[in-house]
C-alpha cells in the first residue's frame, strides 16, 4: 500500500480529514453525543453508557482528543473529558461553506 501523501494537501484539508476520520466510528459519535449532554465526566462514566470495554473506550477517547474534538483534564486519578469547541467550530465552518456552495449550485449541478 502506498503512502498517503498528505504533504500534497493543504493544512486545512488535512485538518478536516483528521477531524472527519475521528468521527468515522459510531462509538466516537456516541461519545461526542454523550459529552454534549453533560458538562464533564470521567472515563468510567463513558464506559458505563457504551457497550464497550474500558480499554476500547480509552482508545476512542484518545483518537477524539488527538483530533481536537475533545479535551481532558486530570483530576486526581481520573480524567474529566469535555467537548473541545475549537474542533467543532472548524467542522461547522467547513460544512457551512460546503452547504453554501451547494445552495448556490442547486440548479446548476449535473
Amino acid at each position: 500500500m502506498g503512502a498517503t501523501k498528505t504533504e500534497h494537501f493543504t493544512d486545512k484539508q488535512n485538518q478536516i480529514a483528521n477531524l472527519a476520520k475521528a468521527l468515522g466510528h459510531p462509538a466516537r459519535v456516541a461519545i461526542i453525543e454523550y459529552l454534549m449532554g453533560v458538562d464533564t465526566c470521567i472515563c468510567g462514566d463513558i464506559v458505563n453508557v457504551l457497550p464497550l470495554a474500558q480499554p476500547t473506550v480509552s482508545q476512542h477517547l484518545k483518537e477524539l482528543k488527538t483530533a481536537g474534538l475533545i479535551k481532558g483534564n486530570v483530576e486526581g486519578n481520573a480524567i474529566c473529558y469535555c467537548i473541545d469547541e475549537s474542533g467543532l467550530e472548524i467542522l461547522q465552518s467547513y460544512f457551512k461553506t460546503v452547504s453554501g456552495h451547494l445552495e448556490q449550485k442547486k440548479n446548476n449541478c449535473c
